[in-house]
């Protein structure tokens, strides 16, 4: 699949300060629905997922909130953002001093969304990728994913990948708005906040969790 041009993210979004996490612009999306139809446009045919990339999701945010606050999490170290979206996670590990960040997105319209975030705020480089669950751990001292157990389907792919990755010796810490799906019993809470939904007036307390 080609990628996707940077212009067409450009004209179909608008710059934004996610609510908990001020520091850190992205692009989205003005009018979601609008943008799912373009999408098709674009690429000629009905598009499967909504444009997820285009919003700062609640588990992504309270990740980005916990880097900034505690850098010691990530300075100087190689990060990898798993499931990046919107970039928002990668952006802020940059911000807050790591060496070295890999943001991994399936999506081709968020891969093109990530690079522009981090020009945006002027973390460049991040480098970009697509899957990473087929293969093997990865090589990273820390591995971040914001709210990627959102289904069962995909929790049994992530979760042993993360875990995998903390045999292996990197620190994993996965942000989740209350999910079903993650095995709280066998993780440790290190962070918990109160993030406004992306969409309606409420908020969900959401919590970083740490695998030991």
């Amino acid at each position: 699949m080609p990628p996707v041009p940077p212009a067409f993210v450009r004209a179909h979004t608008r710059p934004a300060r996610p609510s908990l996490v001020p520091e850190v612009s992205l692009l989205v999306a003005a009018d979601v629905v609008a943008l799912w139809e373009a999408m098709e446009a674009e690429r000629g045919g009905e598009m499967s997922e909504p444009p997820f990339w285009a919003a700062a999701w609640p588990g992504g945010q309270a990740l980005a909130r916990l880097v900034l606050d505690r850098p010691e999490v990530v300075a100087g170290r190689t990060v990898l953002d798993l499931g990046s979206g919107s970039g928002l996670v990668a952006v802020a590990a940059r911000l807050a001093g790591a060496s070295d960040v890999v943001a991994s997105e399936i999506d081709p319209f968020g891969l093109t969304a990530i690079g522009l975030n981090a020009e945006l705020n002027g973390v460049l480089p991040i480098r970009v990728v697509g899957d990473v669950l087929g293969g093997g751990p990865p090589d990273a001292d820390v591995v971040l994913a914001g709210d990627v157990c959102y289904d069962r389907l995909m929790s049994e792919r992530v979760l042993p990948f993360l875990e995998a990755a903390r045999a292996r010796g990197a620190e994993v810490f996965l942000g989740d708005p209350g999910r079903p799906y993650v095995p709280t019993d066998r993780l440790e809470a290190v962070a918990a906040y109160d993030v406004p939904e992306v969409e309606g007036p409420t908020s969900r307390r959401t919590t970083v969790w740490r695998l030991p």
